[in-house]
């Protein structure tokens, strides 16, 4: 009877440390789960009001005499006119104006002032609308606090930053004065041409270090060779980025006689070294799993072992295989402080690999510190996060395709 009631609190103690550790893992997955959606949501709100910034900088109009047949100006127009890129009316397609274009600032107002009276506080708008007034070229960027009910020029309203000057933008300029330039489509190409080169890299050495490791190398040289890929991957980007500085980027500029070595190849090279021990251990473990009697039903109808390897246990193995290479892609398009270091951060499309370029984590990293909390670069650099976001989420769902599909097939 002693040992039945000691056998039944033995076991209700059991049960009480089952379920207490069971709501103590249902309690860190939810928390878990529930910062990651709180992280996602901030993300996205950050980043979701840029659509509704002005094109110029806020606080400031731009305004044109009003005899100017002038109606509207994208923001990249604007950019040009102030960079004296533009300097005639007619370049911008208005017929019959050659007029030069006279670009005014507020500290340009000395020049066209006739007494010091101009400059006191209550004569300042007047002033402004005569000078605009009585030049015919003449485009202002002036504060909207002088800008009165009797202010007889004409003000330019150039809208809000569009969703298609954003992805499909060709430049990305967020200190451009007066019209920042927010177009990100120079940073994803600079990503997708940076990670497909890496992947182009290392996939084939990868996959053969793969196939050694589990085909073809004795216990002792595997037993080198696992901590020796394990200890890529501990190893700190920063690292790979000053490896890449010191050793990688002078190398590239003396073979292909570059003005500079920090190219997109650079960073392909550096982050295919980084991809290596996530293709490695995946396809690893991927061949591995091919059953033994896979290989013995192959050998036994006369293939050799390379044979074997070639025509069924790569075969079998390649939905695994191909997750190993989607995850190395989303370790090269999430690297940050590797690729600034030696990819030149310039924003411009890229058309080869040995020009420099820019990527959206290095874009990030670089901007974030200097950009003003709540203005617009600083959310169009959180609207470029969740581009990331998507990027990674949807390479993320790609692996898990391939993953089901195998099981499936299985």
């Amino acid at each position: 009877m002693k040992f039945k009631n000691q056998k039944s609190k033995f076991k209700t103690k059991k049960y009480f440390l089952e379920a207490l550790w069971e709501g103590l893992l249902k309690i860190s997955g939810s928390f878990t789960s529930i910062i990651i959606l709180l992280i996602v949501f901030f993300l996205f709100s950050q980043g979701a009001g840029l659509f509704k910034k002005p094109a110029i900088e806020e606080g400031y109009e731009l305004v044109v005499n009003s005899q100017n047949p002038v109606t509207k100006l994208t923001p990249y127009e604007v950019k040009e006119i102030f960079d004296y890129e533009i300097e005639v009316w007619s370049a911008i397609g208005i017929a019959n104006e050659e007029d030069d274009i006279l670009v005014f600032r507020l500290n340009d107002i000395e020049s066209f002032i006739e007494s010091e009276q101009d400059l006191e506080p209550g004569n300042i708008a007047s002033t402004l609308n005569r000078i605009i007034e009585s030049n015919q070229g003449i485009i202002a960027f002036i504060p909207k606090q002088y800008i009165t009910d009797d202010f007889e020029a004409k003000v330019l309203d150039l809208g809000e930053i569009r969703p298609a000057d954003f992805f499909g933008g060709k430049e990305w300029y967020p200190t451009a004065h007066p019209a920042p330039q927010f177009g990100i489509l120079p940073i994803i190409l600079g990503t997708l041409w940076v990670s497909l080169g890496a992947i182009l890299l290392a996939l084939p050495f990868g996959l053969s270090v793969a196939i050694y490791m589990a085909e073809l190398a004795n216990k002792r040289i595997y037993k080198m060779l696992r901590p020796t890929v394990e200890l890529l991957a501990g190893i700190p980007s920063v690292v790979y980025g000053f490896f890449g500085l010191v050793v990688i980027v002078p190398m590239l500029q003396k073979v292909f006689d570059l003005p500079v070595g920090e190219t997109g190849l650079a960073g392909s090279i550096i982050l295919g070294i980084m991809a290596l021990p996530t293709i490695i251990t995946i396809s690893e473990d991927a061949l591995r799993s091919v059953p033994r009697s896979m290989r013995e039903a192959s050998l036994a109808l006369g293939a050799n072992h390379w044979q074997t390897i070639y025509k069924v246990i790569i075969p079998y193995s390649i939905s695994g295989i191909t997750a190993a290479v989607v995850l190395g892609i989303g370790r090269a398009i999430g690297e940050t402080m590797a690729v600034l270091m030696v990819t030149g951060n310039s924003a411009i499309i890229p058309h080869t690999l040995l020009a420099p370029l820019r990527t959206i984590p290095a874009t990030i990293a670089a901007e974030l510190g200097e950009a003003p909390k709540g203005g617009t670069h600083y959310q169009a650099l959180f609207l470029l996060g969740c581009v990331l976001f998507i990027m990674t989420l949807i390479i993320n769902l790609t692996v898990e395709y391939i993953t089901a599909k195998k099981r499936i097939k299985n």
